[in-house]
């Protein structure tokens, strides 16, 4: 479904990603980990669209991946993403909306059916009794449930979400994960998510790809950037691994700080 052939990615003299080539079947939930500033949102905003490669190219079924975002690619960002004048409900109506019309409006059967269908995702989600509330009046899981709605609604093949979780209790982030995953099996999609969490990225998906720098020069710290230094199927993860990863990340960090 996705290749990623050779991509660099540089602002100015840095160089933030290079030379990363993988491929993504469809289906496959992928997990990002990585030290702080390693380049994994960067990452994913090329495959929204709203970022491109230095050098490289990405593919979507063989085609270059579109420039700028579209309905087949969700997006859900650690700053929830969601209109603080609109109630649950309209939060993921407007989406629809905006889809159909540029003004954002919508009229008639298509309106009744957009509720109607935001209704039902917001029943999935676990928000059937918040229909009517304003963000300001729920908690941060829900409104991070709220957001995940609106980006499932458009129905996007791709749903890429960028540490959604990072500012959660620990309680309420077991509750989302259990969440994404049931909506990824239900929905058939494909996803990337940034975490900055290493257990979590073990836990969650098929996939763990690991952002790293494979080369550092601590008299030039931008000259290199990050690769996928490890391309790991999710499940049992022997605690030598782990700590080995986490090692790797820990001394690359170290030396660029020196």
């Amino acid at each position: 479904m996705i290749e990623i052939r050779n991509v660099w990615k540089r602002f100015d003299d840095n160089v933030i990603l290079e030379n990363i080539s993988a491929t993504v079947k469809e289906g496959e939930f992928v997990t990002l980990v990585g030290a702080s500033g390693c380049g994994k949102s960067t990452f994913l905003r090329m495959l929204l669209g709203t970022d491109s490669p230095s050098q490289g190219s990405i593919l979507l079924d063989g085609k270059a991946i579109p420039s700028e975002p579209d309905s087949g690619r969700g997006v859900v960002f650690q700053q929830y993403s969601v209109f603080p004048h609109l109630t649950v409900l309209e939060n993921v109506v407007i989406a629809r909306a905006f889809e159909r019309s540029k003004l954002g409006f919508l009229w008639g059967a298509a309106k009744k059916a957009a509720r109607e269908e935001a209704a039902e995702l917001l029943n999935i989600v676990g928000l059937s009794h918040m229909l009517h509330r304003y963000p300001d009046e729920l908690s941060g899981g829900m409104r991070q449930r709220l957001a995940i709605a609106q980006a499932l609604i458009l129905k996007p093949r791709i749903l890429l979400l960028d540490e959604p979780f990072g500012a959660l209790d620990p309680g309420i982030r077991a509750d989302m994960h259990e969440l994404v995953l049931n909506l990824w099996r239900k929905h058939k999609l494909t996803v990337f998510m940034v975490t900055h969490d290493l257990k979590e990225g073990f836990h969650l998906g098929t996939r763990l790809w690991v952002f790293d720098k494979l080369r550092v020069d601590p008299q030039a710290p931008n000259a290199y950037g990050a690769g996928i230094t490890y391309d790991l199927p999710v499940g049992a993860c022997e605690p030598e691994l782990l700590e080995e990863i986490d090692g790797s990340l820990s001394a690359n960090k170290q030396a660029e700080e020196i």
